[in-house]
């Protein structure tokens, strides 16, 4: 799927739901926080969330004591909702609307974390786009956490088919130089009860 399309679709998405009605909503994204805490990064460690839209990581980061945090999103309109639940807190937390796999960030990180993005990449140019970003932008021995539908999981998320995996799968895309730290599967309940199931990989850059 082209850049602008993947665009319109989201930007469409964001723009007719609510934040707490989407399948993918977490009122606090539990594992995703276990992970980053187990990496045991400075708290003012630069923080990147790859298609963090709507999500209440920053909320909770920033209630922990992360302050160098960075949201990336296609969708201006998740950014938006983001930035006003957060209030006064959003102008110290980076914003960027773009695609992750045309990213051109003026730093690098020390923690990468993508919950959701990277299955949608169905196409191997875009998992490799994806890939260069993240190699370019990631620091030396910094961490990586990827969360994926997993093999049982849902095979189409908001009306597009997605990749699953399991710890296997994403180790083989980021390469040798990545080493696994830990994987745990997730059950995600979506707002009209529906069980999702993910798995959530925290890698190590050599």
């Amino acid at each position: 799927m082209a850049h602008d399309t993947r665009r319109e679709h989201w930007e469409g998405v964001y723009g007719s739901k609510l934040p707490n009605s989407v399948s993918w909503f977490q009122e606090k994204p539990r594992t995703s926080l276990d992970m980053i805490f187990a990496t045991g990064i400075p708290k003012n460690s630069w923080v990147v969330d790859v298609g963090g839209g709507t999500s209440t990581l920053a909320d909770h980061l920033w209630g922990q004591g992360y302050r160098n945090l960075t949201v990336l999103d296609l969708s201006s309109h998740a950014l938006d909702h983001a930035k006003a639940r957060l209030g006064h807190q959003a102008q110290e937390v980076e914003w960027v609307a773009g695609d992750v796999t045309l990213w051109e960030p003026p730093r690098t990180y020390t923690l990468w974390h993508d919950r959701a993005v990277f299955h949608f990449l169905t196409e191997e140019t875009a998992r490799r786009a994806y890939m260069e970003v993240l190699r370019r932008t990631l620091e030396p021995e910094g961490h990586v956490i990827l969360a994926t539908f997993a093999l049982d999981g849902p095979e189409i998320c908001s009306g597009l088919p997605v990749r699953r995996y399991d710890a296997e799968g994403l180790a083989a895309e980021l390469g040798a130089d990545f080493v696994l730290q830990d994987t745990t599967p997730e059950s995600h309940v979506t707002p009209v009860g529906k069980t999702q199931k993910f798995v959530y990989c925290r890698f190590r850059r050599q």
